[in-house]
């Protein structure tokens, strides 16, 4: 967090920068050839979905790239591992600090999202908890990539085989109804798409149905990631 402070007016720019240009250009541009979709505008419907990206976007740099520096080019981890605290805690911490970064992102864009008009009500201000969760879920899948990585070109396979899909089939930018039925399976059973799920109605007004199912599978999803990144690190830093 202390490193973060001295760089972070341009990450705060960023983070209002980019969810901005997708809202205008996809939002406002392919907006007018799209008209409303499940009932909103267009831009309504991309913002919930730009909102979750972010979120999983924010802690999974954090969690591959941030994280890989800290354990094998700058070795911070083996530093922090001579003091009593453990390889668990370190992982912990890590997790907690890449959903730190989710919480902050998503917060720019709700504010970005408020000043277009694309949120309907104070309902919106749990997208909150729902970001830190998400940036949970996310962080601890971007440390067990990073407990395997030998060097930063491997994230590129988890972006482009993993993230990059799930974006596109998760219901970001179009409802996932329209794909086939095998496929729509398969995008429920991503933890993005659950994101979207409670985001998306709080955003709009609509009505939040199946809470338990949706948050049960970001946790399940972090905590078997989480534990499982915790052993495959404590293998490598302590052999």
């Amino acid at each position: 967090m202390r490193v973060w402070g001295k760089l972070a007016g341009p990450s705060l720019i960023g983070n209002f920068g980019e969810p901005f240009l997708y809202l205008l250009v996809l939002g406002y541009g392919l907006g007018q050839f799209v008209g409303e979709v499940q009932g909103m505008s267009y831009m309504a419907f991309l913002a919930s979905g730009v909102i979750c990206t972010s979120a999983v976007n924010s802690a999974s740099f954090e969690g591959m790239y941030s994280a890989y520096t800290r354990m094998d080019v700058q070795q911070t981890w083996l530093g922090m591992l001579s003091t009593p605290v453990n390889v668990a805690e370190v992982v912990f911490g890590e997790v907690l600090w890449a959903a730190t970064k989710s919480l902050i992102s998503v917060s720019a864009i709700l504010i970005v999202a408020t000043a277009l008009g694309l949120i309907a009500d104070a309902w919106a201000l749990f997208i909150l908890p729902i970001a830190f969760i998400t940036g949970l879920c996310f962080a601890s899948l971007a440390l067990l990539v990073t407990s395997r990585a030998k060097s930063y070109d491997f994230f590129l396979y988890y972006t482009t085989l993993v993230i990059t899909p799930m974006v596109l089939l998760s219901g970001v930018f179009f409802p996932i109804d329209s794909l086939p039925s095998i496929v729509q399976v398969l995008a429920k059973s991503l933890p993005l798409y659950h994101a979207i799920s409670l985001v998306r109605p709080l955003m709009t007004g609509g009505e939040v149905t199946q809470i338990v199912l949706h948050l049960s599978v970001l946790i399940v999803f972090g905590l078997i990631a989480g534990l499982l990144a915790s052993q495959r690190i404590q293998k490598r830093l302590i052999k």
